[in-house]
């Protein structure tokens, strides 16, 4: 690889990657440096045991994309050159990313979320502005945020029932109410949000940005099914499923 947004994500992202790789080339440009940054916002938070640090190396950060929004240079780290452009073009993309670093800062804690309210804050903060600003970056029209974000949440979600193992092991309390017919709930309102995003429809110029979620919902519909497949770390498809997925959406451009 040529881009060191691209090799970050390669290296730390694989299903972005894939999907990302899956788009128009031309789109690529726009999605590397965004998914490049989420990445280093979302392993900030674990770079440091002690939760003040973390949330410092978090702050950077959120000042450092306010900044780089204002017209500020900050060379010398690949992520923050690439993502400069694109702040400077469109200044809501960065509110999106400083929003998912302050999200990220219950990661710095170990105590669970208060309220499924806060829990369903978290979803939509993480996966639905980062979905938003990638359909956003590549000139999706204001009205399709709302079932993106539908379309988010449910990934999102999927992407965090496979992340409990992890949580756990480095101490965190992943649901503030863990009972298998709570999950399984959970679960079937993620199928439910997914599907609801395509019954909206969404730009067809947004769909590259929706692929990331091509195996969410089979996930979701394994915790659905049986939620202790969550915390024994069994959900997910083979690498095949997986590549037949996401190719069978970017071949007939479904989301």
């Amino acid at each position: 690889m040529s881009d060191p947004c691209a090799d970050l994500v390669h290296d730390g992202d694989r299903e972005r990657f894939a999907a990302t790789m899956a788009a128009p080339v031309d789109a690529r440009p726009k999605l590397w440096p965004l998914y490049a940054a989420n990445l280093e916002i979302a392993r900030a938070p674990w770079a440091s045991s002690e939760p003040m640090v973390a949330e410092m190396r978090l702050q950077w950060w959120i000042d450092t994309i306010d900044e780089l929004a204002n017209g500020a240079d900050r060379r010398g780290h690949p992520v923050t050159e690439a993502l400069a452009p694109l702040l400077r073009a469109d200044p809501a993309l960065a509110v999106l990313l400083s929003g998912i670093a302050e999200a990220r800062r219950w990661d710095c804690w170990r105590e669970p979320f208060p309220d499924r309210a806060a829990f369903d804050a978290y979803l939509d903060q993480t996966a639905g502005n980062l979905m938003w600003a990638a359909a956003r970056a590549l000139g999706t029209p204001t009205d399709s945020e709302r079932p993106i974000r539908d379309f988010a949440w449910g990934a999102g979600l999927a992407a965090y029932f496979r992340a409990v193992p992890e949580l756990e092991a480095r101490g965190r309390l992943p649901f503030s109410d863990g009972r298998p017919g709570t999950l399984r709930a959970l679960a079937a309102e993620g199928r439910s949000r997914m599907a609801l995003a395509r019954s909206k429809g969404v730009a067809r110029v947004a769909r590259p940005a929706l692929w990331t979620g091509a195996t969410a919902e089979a996930v979701l519909k394994q915790a659905e099914h049986d939620p202790r497949r969550i915390a024994e770390g069994r959900l997910g498809l083979s690498d095949l499923a997986e590549k037949w997925a996401l190719l069978a959406r970017a071949l007939i451009g479904r989301y």
